[in-house]
This record gives C-alpha cells, sequence and structure tokens, in this order.
C-alpha cells in the first residue's frame, strides 16, 4: 500500500500538531502492509529527525507554496491507496489531487482549526473525506456543530506519549542557574506566544501569581515559549508587580525540553482553546503535577481530572485553587498516563486505517 500524506508540518517542525504528525507517519510505517509513504510538507522550520525507511518526505518543496502544490499535483502521475489530508485549509488540494484514486482519503484535524468553519466551502470539500481524526471528543463536537460530518465519521486519535524519552529526575543546576531559580517554588507553562493564541492561560496565571505569593513566597513563574505577545506580557508582570517573580526563557531547544519541565513543581496551563494539549503529557511523564483547564481540550489529555486539576480559566479563585491543591503534590508518574502510551496510538491507528481499506468501508 502506497500512502500519500499532504501536510502543514512534520519532520523538522516544531510544536505540537509537528510532533503529532510525526507520531502519524512513524506509526504508518510500522505497518507491514504499508510499503511507501510519501510526505509533501509544506513548512519545515528545522532541520529534520530521523525519517523511517519507508517514507520519502519531500523536504525540498518546504517553505515555498509554489513548490508544495507543485509536488502535490506532481503525485497525480503515480497511483496511491490512501490518502490522508494533514490540515483542513490543504483539503481542497487533496480532494481535487484524489479524483483520480478514488482512494480512501481522511482528514486530520486538531483544534480551533475546526471549532468554525475555516472558509466558505468547507463544508463542500468535506464531502469528499471517508474519515475525520480528531485529537480530541471536544474537537469533533466543535467540528459538528458547523460542517454537517456525522459523528460515524469521525474517529478519535489523541496524542501517544513516548514514557522512554522521559522520567522523574532532578532539577537541573545548570538550568536553575541559568535563570536564578535556586530555592524557588517554580510554576511551569510551555506554549507558543504568538498574540493571535492568547488562549494558552498565561494571562490568568500571571493574574493568579500575586495572591498565590501570600502563602508562596518563594514562588517563581517560568514562561518557556516565544512569540510577538511576549513583550505584553512581561509588561504585564511589571505591572502586577512580579518582575522577580517571573522569567520568560523565550524559545528553547528541543533537547532541553525534558529538563525544562522538570523544573517544575508545578505545570500549568488553564488556557480557553487547546485542542488537545500534549504538553500536560510530557509534564506528567517527567512526574510533575498539572493543572489544566476545564473548558478545552485539556480536560481529555487529563483524562477528565483523573491526571491532573482542571480549573475555570474565566474563574480566577478557581485558577489559584487549582494551583495551590497541584502545589501540594509529590512528584510522580500517573499510572493512567499509560493510556496515551505509543503502543496504544499505534493501534487505535491501525485500527482507523483498516477500518477505511476494509471492503464493507463505504467511502465518500
Amino acid at each position: 500500500m502506497r500512502v500519500l500524506v499532504l501536510t502543514t508540518d512534520a519532520y523538522g517542525g516544531h510544536g505540537g500538531i509537528a510532533l503529532y504528525n510525526r507520531d502519524v507517519i512513524d506509526a504508518l510505517a510500522l505497518m507491514p502492509q504499508v510499503r511507501e509513504i510519501v510526505v509533501i510538507p509544506r513548512t519545515m522550520p528545522l532541520v529534520p529527525e530521523v525519517i523511517p525507511e519507508k517514507v520519502r518526505f519531500l523536504k525540498e518543496v518546504a517553505g515555498s507554496k509554489f513548490k508544495f502544490i507543485k509536488a502535490a499535483l506532481a503525485s497525480t502521475s503515480g497511483k496511491f491507496d490512501f490518502i490522508i489530508c494533514g490540515h483542513i485549509n490543504i483539503l481542497p488540494l487533496a480532494a481535487i489531487l484524489n479524483l483520480k484514486w478514488r482512494a480512501p482519503m481522511a482528514l486530520m484535524v486538531y483544534g480551533i482549526d475546526v471549532w468554525q468553519s475555516p472558509y466558505r466551502s468547507a463544508k463542500r470539500w468535506l464531502k469528499k473525506v471517508a474519515a475525520v481524526w480528531s485529537i480530541s471528543e471536544i474537537t469533533t463536537e466543535r467540528m459538528m456543530e458547523w460542517s454537517g460530518v456525522e459523528k460515524s465519521r469521525f474517529q478519535q486519535l489523541p496524542n501517544a506519549i513516548h514514557l522512554d524519552r522521559y522520567a522523574l529526575a532532578e532539577k537541573s543546576p545548570d538550568l536553575l542557574s541559568r535563570y536564578g531559580l535556586q530555592d524557588k517554588k517554580i510554576l511551569m507553562t510551555l506554549a507558543r506566544l504568538p498574540s493571535a493564541e492568547r488562549y494558552k492561560g498565561v494571562d490568568e496565571v500571571l493574574e493568579a501569581m500575586p495572591a498565590l505569593l501570600q502563602s508562596e513566597p518563594t514562588l517563581s513563574y517560568l514562561v518557556v515559549g516565544d512569540g510577538n505577545d511576549r513583550p505584553r506580557l512581561q509588561e504585564k508582570a511589571g505591572n502586577l508587580g512580579l518582575q522577580n517573580h517571573v522569567v520568560f526563557t523565550g524559545f528553547i531547544d528541543e533537547a532541553e525540553k525534558a529538563d525544562h519541565f522538570r523544573l517544575a513543581d508545578v505545570f500549568v496551563m488553564p488556557g480557553r482553546g487547546e485542542g488537545f494539549g500534549f504538553v500536560f503529557l510530557e509534564a506528567l511523564a517527567c512526574g510533575v503535577p498539572v493543572v489544566g483547564s476545564q473548558l478545552d481540550g485539556s480536560r481529555e489529555a487529563l483524562l477528565h481530572g483523573q491526571l491532573g486539576e482542571l480549573v475555570d480559566p474565566t474563574d480566577p479563585q478557581s485558577v489559584i485553587a487549582g494551583i495551590r491543591s497541584a502545589l501540594l503534590k509529590p512528584k510522580a508518574i500517573p499510572a493512567n498516563l499509560s493510556y496515551f502510551s505509543w503502543p496504544g496510538f499505534r493501534e487505535r491507528l491501525s485500527q482507523a486505517v483498516n477500518s477505511l481499506l476494509s471492503p464493507n468501508s463505504e467511502q465518500a
């Protein structure tokens, strides 16, 4: 079986969606019936990770919309048995290409990209999709509200956590020294900080800090990540009198990420727009207690409260109470985290693919 994947980013990408896409492709490559996977990426800002042998990754087209479309059109000269469209904005192109192959096509959706209709013709193009692979139930529910796609065409495919890449460990003395956080209780958020994504919960944590400091005077807040909203957040921290209690790290290297998680006594991200929230799984895999939101996909990443505190980000007292509760918890990797393990993800993906390729499956 040959598989075509049109995607925004994967290998050489940065962030949770790129990692999710890599996991999907890696899991496909481990399926014995898959002979080749051709991946056409829209962007590739970083050096690619190790790419499986079955994967032909067209990195030369990344960064150019013209080259991306040209490579996609050139793919029609071959034969593909299964198509994966990695973003709803790419769906019109994927659907047009598939006019020749008439192969089953799955669309991957992640969160706010489909919580509302992204463009006027989206409902029409969705009729060409055999299945929608959704990262969370809340994303499925929000998409169903506008799309007209029936529930039976959705398949839940939550993130995977590679538990072997994480572990409990002591806080890194070098990082504590770098950020001046020796002898501090540390709250941490890891997130992109663009002005268009102010739903991550950083504002809410900053606003909770003055009250938290009354009972935890050594508390500091470590904000890991970067974006054009960082200056506003830094100014806000100053206006709240938190200059000595908030550290903005900027962009960090992937190789240092686990050690940054381990600095935290609590990982907190009380957002309003997470489709899932893979960073919660990473923090939990490092043994860090977490605080997430009742209002978005965080609640699914935390198994509806089994794996961490859930708070209402619209209620400051709820945020404060959740953080205080998490600060009392010891560091430990929860047993229930195994629900999101890599073997479980591979099995769910295999079932999703095989259900579309079976003789009795209906194709759009």
